[in-house]
Parts: C-alpha cells; structure tokens; sequence
C-alpha cells in the first residue's frame, strides 16, 4: 500500500473514531480484478475492515467506481446484506468497508457439509436481492449498460467466447464455423426474458460470504437490471463450488419455489428462458478464464475450464433449436482439443 493512500485510510478511521494505534494492513489475495483489497486489523479485539484500491487510471475505472458506490449504497439502503461503506475517495479510488469475513461460499461449498440449507439461505437473500434491488434502481449508475441485453449478450459475452476462448486461447476461431446466427438466436431469445429486477451479474461462490450463518455480498458494481435467472445460473454452474448435478437440480428447484410462492404465473416463463440466460453466462465464464489465464497471467483460473465446457456442452445439449446446431457440435468437438485434454481441471 503507497504512503498517500495509507496516510488517507488513517486519517478516515480517524474521524471515525478508531485508534490508529496499533493497527496493522493484511493484503488479500487478488482474484479476477485489477483490485486491490486488505483487511484493516484494528486496536478493539476482533475489529477489523476491509480497504480497496482501484486507482481511476482511465473512464472505465472511474465509471466502475462510481457505480460501486452508488449500487452498494442503494443496496444497503433496500437491506439488501452488502457491506457498508465508511469512506471513500473516488478522486483517488479508495474504499473503507464493512469486514464480512474469511468464509466465501466457495470454502463452505468445498467443505463437504450438508450445502441444502446453507443455498436455501443464499436463495433467500438473491431473491431479495433480485426484487428489493430493483425498487428505486437508478440506471445512470451503472458503469456498462444500464440493463442487461443484446448488447450485452452478443459483445461482453459472445465475442467475448469467441475471441478469447476459442481465438486467443484454443486458437480455433479463424477455421471454425460462423456463429453468428447461434449468438444472434441466443440473445434474440434470452432478451425476451423480462428484465424489470436487479441483476449481480458476478453472482458466484468467492462474491458471498459466509460468516457465523450470515449471508453477504460482494462485486456488485457491474449490477443493472435484467432477468431472474441469470443470477440463479451463475450460482448453479459456478465451477469453483463443484456442484453435482442433483446438487444443481434440487437448488434450481427451491428457486422455483421461492418464484412459485411470490406468484405463480412467473413459472413458466423463467423456466422458458432460463436455459438460454445460463448458456448466455456460460459463454462469458469462458472468455473470462480464458482472458485470465493467458492477457492477465493469472494461470489459476485456466484449472476451470473444462468444467465451464463440460457444462457448456451440457447446456447446449438440452436446448435443442437448430439454430445453435454449429455451436453445439462445436462445443462437443472442443472436448477432444489438446488444450483441454491435457488440463487436468478442476470442479465438475
């Protein structure tokens, strides 16, 4: 942590009351972001916070900052469990927040305890999440669109597949077949879903924490509106939590259950597009890894996708329109790459 930075933290817990004496900056271990986080160890015994730098270098960064502010603020206030923030400074992009803990749902996912009640919990909160985010959202705060769509769908999750996944890591895109018209028929039709709640779009394992059988949320600054099941599916075929497949069907289940309870008549639509929203997630998941793993060097995630294609595939077999053909006999070729055969993976 430079000087400035640790000399403005000081200053803020300062005028907030804390001793600044003893204290002591434990950095976190980086995930996918440029990022950087510590847990702030204060004087009072079991007292900490959590600091974040993201340093506003250019539009985007400082577009992602703002709306870290102001979608978490607006969370908080709708009692949605995301932690609170004590200080700020967008100039220099710095955070003070509420600690969570140590535990993400990955560690407990992992853990090999009874997972039922502990997703019934999660379910719970992405539900309220979902409907209480949505009330009194501000579309202006979002730092990339102000809900999800075809946009969205086809440049930040499609293209992103394709150039990054198949092109920059598989070294396939050039020789294959045209996806076009299949990304075109997939976002034609998971852009009918109604996109009227709010959406994590990050909602995955290592972004909820679990501490003492709480339940809270992280990475929110790419939330919009959209669709319910979007959400639901990064959290079903996440590949760092390693469900099974009956794991994955009892979840979907008790989500549908919390849809049924609230009314009865969203049923069949969600289970309509639902399919199309998690392909749509799947798509990205890869060109994320692959981005990672080979722009990022961040070597570790590459361990995640043959999972991410293995349900891919799996996702694609059950969604059975002619138009998405190329894609799924491309997906099932992929299996037998020598990239991915010789990535012993993980998850699945």
């Amino acid at each position: 942590m430079n000087r400035d930075l640790k000399r403005a933290i000081l200053n803020s817990l300062k005028e907030k009351g804390h001793s600044a004496d003893p204290i002591q900056f434990q950095r976190l271990a980086g995930d996918g972001s440029r990022r950087i986080f510590w847990r702030i160890v204060m004087q009072e015994p079991g007292t900490s916070l959590i600091a974040m730098s993201n340093p506003p270098d250019d539009p985007a960064v400082r577009r992602e900052n703002r709306a870290y502010l102001k979608i978490g603020m607006h969370l908080r206030q709708r009692g949605i469990p995301v932690p609170e923030i004590y200080g700020y400074d967008l100039t220099s992009g710095w955070f003070i927040m509420q600690d969570l803990g140590f535990t993400n749902l990955q560690d407990a996912a992992t853990s090999g305890d009874d997972l039922l009640p502990l997703y019934e919990k999660v379910l719970g909160h992405l539900f309220r999440l979902q409907m209480e985010g949505a009330a009194g959202f501000d579309p202006s705060w979002c730092c990339q669109t102000g809900r999800y769509d075809r946009t969205v769908m086809l440049r930040y999750e499609a293209d992103y597949f394709k150039e990054a996944f198949l092109g920059r890591y598989l070294g396939v895109a050039e020789d294959g077949p045209d996806l076009g018209p299949a990304f075109q028929h997939l976002a034609e039709t998971a852009s009918e879903a109604d996109c009227r709640f709010f959406l994590h779009r990050d909602f995955q394992s290592r972004n909820i924490m679990v501490s003492r059988g709480n339940i809270g949320f992280v990475d929110w600054q790419g939330g919009r509106l959209g669709p319910l099941g979007y959400d639901l599916a990064s959290l079903i075929i996440d590949p760092y939590s390693r469900l099974s497949q009956a794991q994955q069907k009892t979840i979907y289940q008790r989500y549908l259950d919390l849809i049924r309870d609230h009314d009865p008549t969203w049923v069949e639509a969600f289970e309509r597009y639902y399919p199309y929203l998690a392909i749509q997630r799947n798509l990205q998941m890869l060109g994320a890894f692959s981005y990672l793993t080979q722009v990022m060097n961040k070597s570790y995630f590459e361990s995640y996708i043959p999972a991410a294609l293995k349900t891919l595939e799996t996702l694609l077999q059950r969604v059975r329109d002619r138009e998405i053909a190329l894609l799924r006999d491309l997906v099932t070729d992929l299996k037998g790459h020598k990239k991915i055969l010789d990535n012993p993976g993980r998850g699945g």
